[in-house]
């Protein structure tokens, strides 16, 4: 369990800088160009090079390929680990370059033929009637969406390179390196966005060529790193290579298996968008407000979980194997609870604070408080998918959480269907939340199957005074808002950072006392860590090797 802590804390440090810095780029992206149609356009449009990150930085390229690398590791030696890397690395960027230019081009080709209208409804004339008819922002988009789509290749190659640092044991160094992305990305803004023009829809065109050159800027970054461990990139000719074999034949269902919220999200905004363009914008907000807990915590343990699992699956150590499953997804409910709590019961404050300048206005701030309050309930599920289908991958199962992940995307676009014209923003909030649920209860039911037993009855146990502990902090949280909004109001920046940060620290306290006095176990072992650290800086000695 300490070791656990350790290396997942030791990455959400680096995580939690970067992640400041992600929710600067997004203040200064929001005051940049507000929650309006080109906003929408720019996130849709970046939403899909994207999600390439989360099908493999975070998903199923590192699922199928870091068991493979230690086992490669552990049986066969260094030399074959690197030349097993090196030989899917050259399939990837194969690959990649062939997506990119079947993209580019017909991306290219379909703009040629498009013929702009002044709005979604303009009326067909008989002249053009051949040709596409698309609103000027709709346009914008694929204009966008051509120029940011080959940091799909950037992406992937930085991904596979921080999964074969966390393999060798590297936590700290590859999670910075989205640090890096960020800066680049927060620079575009003011030193590459002016030059583009003076209005908006010109500027935008700017962040998109950030976008490239924060992607070349973290992938470098991780070479150099993994270039310390070891490691030279020599082309290998994946072709006949069959652990380039292995690793797609594992990807491809396991694609599905990590990525369906991020699918879920790319689809429903879709739809979103062709109701109306403003909501795309809004609820990418509210999404980058829930990756926050998510992104520090939740992503740090399944990365963690995997190579981990994988080892003991390799050495066919299930009972070890039950046990770390059960830590990993009693950390996650002990502090995603308490993040889902405050994110939900101070939605508005929060977005006021770290959004409400330049075109994003108070009726922003309200509307993206909306959808953060859908969907932030469902951090803790999602967060418990990422580590559950890792589980089924360090088991060399990647059928079964494709499955249910399919399932469950066609559950969450039929209520997104539903709730979407009713509550807009807020509909897709919920669609995403129930998706979630639906999704882990199915994955454990069928892990359970797969070791005939998961050993859950402690963490059921552990989740009551949890929650009562949660309600507790939450109704607290609420109340100190409410009394601080009420005498004291939001005029000025002290005002807003007292709104967040009192009812979140008091809150944070009372839930971690109250759960330390039921003696939840989670808390008493980030106690005992912390005590163990403290005790060590009290006498300057050096941890035990």
């Amino acid at each position: 369990m300490s070791q656990m802590l350790k290396s997942s804390g030791a990455m959400a440090v680096a995580t939690l800088v970067s992640r400041i810095l992600g929710f600067i780029r997004e203040a200064v992206y929001a005051a940049f160009m507000g929650v309006g149609p080109i906003a929408s356009a720019f996130i849709l449009a970046f939403q899909i090079p994207n999600l390439f990150r989360r099908l493999l930085g975070e998903g199923a390229l590192s699922a199928a390929f870091i068991p493979l690398f230690k086992e490669k590791e552990k049986t066969s030696g260094q030399a074959e680990m690197w030349r097993t890397a090196n030989a899917v690395i050259s399939g990837l960027v194969v690959a990649a370059v062939v997506i990119i230019i079947l993209v580019v081009v017909g991306v290219s080709i379909f703009l040629f033929f498009v013929h702009p209208v002044e709005n979604s409804s303009g009326i067909l004339t008989e002249q053009h009637f051949w040709r596409p008819h698309l609103d000027s922002n709709t346009i914008l988009m694929f204009h966008l969406l051509r120029i940011m789509f080959p940091y799909m290749l950037l992406v992937c190659l930085a991904a596979i390179f921080i999964g074969m640092l966390n393999a060798r044991g590297h936590f700290f160094v590859p999670a910075m390196g989205t640090t890096i992305l960020n800066v680049v990305m927060i620079g575009s803004v003011y030193a590459i966005a002016p030059l583009f023009g003076k209005t908006l829809d010109r500027r935008i065109y700017g962040l998109a060529v950030g976008v490239l050159l924060a992607g070349m800027a973290q992938a470098v970054y991780q070479l150099w790193a993994l270039k310390k461990d070891g490691f030279h990139y020599q082309w290998v000719s994946p072709w006949t290579d069959q652990n380039v074999r292995e690793v797609v034949r594992k990807m491809i269902p396991g694609t599905m298996g990590v990525a369906a919220f991020q699918i879920n999200v790319l689809l429903t905004n879709t739809m979103a968008y062709q109701m109306d363009q403003s909501i795309v914008a809004i609820f990418g907000y509210a999404v980058r407000l829930m990756e926050l807990p998510q992104g520090i915590f939740g992503v740090s343990v399944a990365t963690y979980m995997l190579p981990t699992l994988s080892a003991m699956a390799v050495d066919k150590n299930y009972p070890l194997f039950r046990t770390t499953l059960r830590q990993g997804l009693s950390y996650l409910f002990f502090v995603n609870l308490l993040a889902s709590i405050i994110l939900v019961v101070l939605a508005e404050p929060i977005i006021r604070l770290l959004f409400e300048r330049g075109k994003f206005d108070p009726v922003a701030t309200h509307e993206v408080a909306i959808a953060l309050q859908f969907l932030a309930p469902g951090l803790i599920v999602y967060s418990m998918v990422n580590v559950l289908a890792r589980s089924f991958y360090a088991l060399n199962d990647y059928k079964t959480p494709m499955k249910i992940s399919l399932f469950c995307l066609a559950v969450n676009l039929l209520l997104a269907l539903v709730f979407l014209p009713l509550i807009r923003q807020a509909g897709l909030g919920l669609a995403n939340t129930l998706s979630s649920v639906c999704n882990v209860c199915f994955l454990i039911y069928a892990l359970r199957i797969k070791l005939k037993k998961l050993e859950l009855r402690e963490l059921r146990k552990e989740s009551l005074p949890l929650i009562s502990a949660g309600v507790a902090a939450a109704l607290v949280a609420w109340g100190l808002y409410r009394v601080s909004d009420r005498y004291l109001g939001h005029a000025n920046l002290g005002t807003k950072l007292l709104q967040v940060f009192g009812p979140i620290g008091v809150a944070s306290i009372l839930y971690y006392g109250l759960a330390v006095w039921a003696r939840v176990p989670a808390a008493h072992e980030v106690l005992n860590l912390f005590k163990e650290k403290l005790l060590r800086k009290v006498l300057k000695s050096p941890p035990p090797q």
